[in-house]
């Protein structure tokens, strides 16, 4: 369960939330199972946060740091998240349909079981990324930086 302080810190402004973070920057952010539908979080620093079975489709995390992120079983279906920083974050079995991750680094990010059909993954840099399982028909990858033994576990 989310950490109800934290919830209504990140829901009344990203300015804050960022001020607050760089004051406790070894805080544990517990975000569990949250409901962020269609949030505007752009720009928030979420690095390491616990967001596993959170609701955050239609959300927008433009620019937004998430780094280290548990995102497993999240629902970012038709989230915003261009230009994202996921690198080395969990989305193991999230639900990334139609979400735009146009120039986000997913460098290192578990992938694997994810739903990213009809993604927009432009220029996305997705090395040493697990796509094992990972539903990428009808997404777009054009010009991302994916290996073809990368490609290779994923269902395309």
């Amino acid at each position: 369960m989310a950490n109800k302080t934290q919830l209504d810190l990140l829901k009344a402004g990203v300015a804050g939330w960022n001020a607050w973070r760089e004051a406790n920057p070894d805080a544990a952010i517990d975000l569990n199972a949250a409901t962020l539908y269609r949030a505007d979080l752009s720009g928030a620093n979420l690095t390491g946060a616990n967001l596993d079975h959170t609701d955050l489709s239609s959300a927008k995390l433009v620019g937004a740091n998430l780094s280290g992120a548990i995102l497993s079983s999240a629902d970012l279906s038709s989230t915003k998240l261009r230009e994202a920083d996921l690198s080395g974050a969990d989305l193991s079995d999230a639900n990334l349909h139609y979400a735009d991750l146009t120039l986000a680094n997913l460098t290192g990010a578990n992938l694997s079981r994810a739903d990213l059909g009809s993604s927009y993954l432009t220029g996305a840099d997705l090395t040493g990324a697990n796509l094992s399982r990972a539903n990428l028909r009808d997404a777009d990858l054009t010009g991302a930086y994916v290996t073809d033994d990368e490609l290779s576990a994923a269902i395309m």
